[in-house]
């Protein structure tokens, strides 16, 4: 039978259908938790054959009606190269089936690290995976549009092609209803945001005007690179460092040292990906320098490993990609 398709029938008045990979999972139900009715799971089974590619196959009900729907959500993760084409080929296929109000959510950009050249024959693999991305095919209802948190450096996204949409999103303000929950239980604690360069500090500064800040730099001693608070005074409060990622964690171990020696009652993190290639957040299970580090689950391979165990707790993306796909955002 024929599918009419017209704005009246649409299945409900602002319901999404939303596909994820596998590693996110934890993340959909989450969602599902939040938005309810307006939210209904595709149930993909990411199967490969025996030489290891894609056997990929959309539920036939979802295919069928799937511009039915008000608008089609991807959430993705491209965590490891290994699973990036499996997640293109799925994407590449959905504007193909009618899916309306395209909307790729793309917690962690990846390759945001490496976004320019230095030297002759440097590869700049954050133009390379934006090339990749820019050739979604266009859907009945206009181009896709993808949806990054904290993405490195804001000039990536010039790197996508005229033919997608990007919006770029900061999670930071999880971190600033938690710290509010935070005072309620502990009504006495005083939170300073710290800054651990000029660059962090341009780029979050105006998202915690109400907040006391701390920025630091870092200097050269010697043969050594240190850390030093260039301004604010962290005596008596609860620092947090906050940046956008997090690789190896010497950088925020070098800040932490210098707050505390200067004073402050506890120091904590807030990366909003913690990459943590090679298990690296194992130095800092119980670190005395660090209270607590926040962490999301844009990168959930590692928010599995390091969730409950002290001092990380992961706070989930979920409560923002609800308020983005209901119209409700800060920006």
């Amino acid at each position: 039978m024929e599918i009419q398709r017209t704005r009246s029938q649409l299945i409900g008045a602002n319901k999404w259908l939303l596909f994820f990979h596998e590693s996110m999972r934890p993340t959909a139900n989450r969602l599902k938790d939040l938005m309810g009715d307006n939210l209904q799971l595709s149930e993909l089974e990411w199967n490969h054959f025996n030489d290891g590619f894609p056997d990929l196959q959309v539920k036939f009900d979802d295919a069928q009606a799937l511009e039915m729907f008000y608008g089609t959500c991807l959430l993705v993760s491209f965590h490891t190269p290994a699973v990036i084409f499996e997640q293109l080929a799925l994407l590449y296929a959905l504007p193909k089936m009618r899916a309306r109000n395209f909307r790729v959510i793309l917690p962690w950009f990846c390759t945001g690290t490496m976004e320019r050249v230095e030297t002759l024959g440097q590869v700049a693999t954050a133009a390379t995976l934006a090339r990749m991305l820019s050739h979604c095919p266009m859907g009945p209802s206009g181009p896709v549009t993808y949806v990054i948190y904290d993405i490195h450096a804001l000039q990536e996204q010039f790197y996508f092609g005229d033919t997608v949409l990007v919006e770029l999103k900061t999670a930071v303000w999880i971190l600033k209803d938690h710290l509010k929950k935070v005072l309620e239980n502990c009504p006495g604690e005083t939170f300073a945001i710290v800054y651990p360069d000029d660059g962090a500090h341009k780029r979050f500064k105006a998202k915690f005007n109400d907040f006391y800040t701390i920025v630091c730099n870092k200097v050269r001693k010697g043969e050594e690179r240190l850390i030093e608070v260039k301004e604010g005074d962290p005596k008596g409060k609860h620092c947090v460092i906050i940046d956008d990622l997090v690789q190896s964690g010497g950088t925020l171990l070098q800040c932490a040292k210098p707050l505390k020696e200067m004073g402050a009652t506890k120091v904590s993190c807030w990366c909003t990906h913690g990459v943590f290639p090679q298990n690296s957040f194992e130095k800092f299970f119980n670190h005395p320098l660090i209270h607590k580090f926040w962490v999301t689950d844009s990168v959930p391979t590692t928010a599995a490993l390091v969730d409950g165990k002290a001092p990380f707790e992961v706070l989930s993306l979920a409560p923002l990609i609800r308020d983005y796909l209901m119209g409700n955002f800060n920006e």
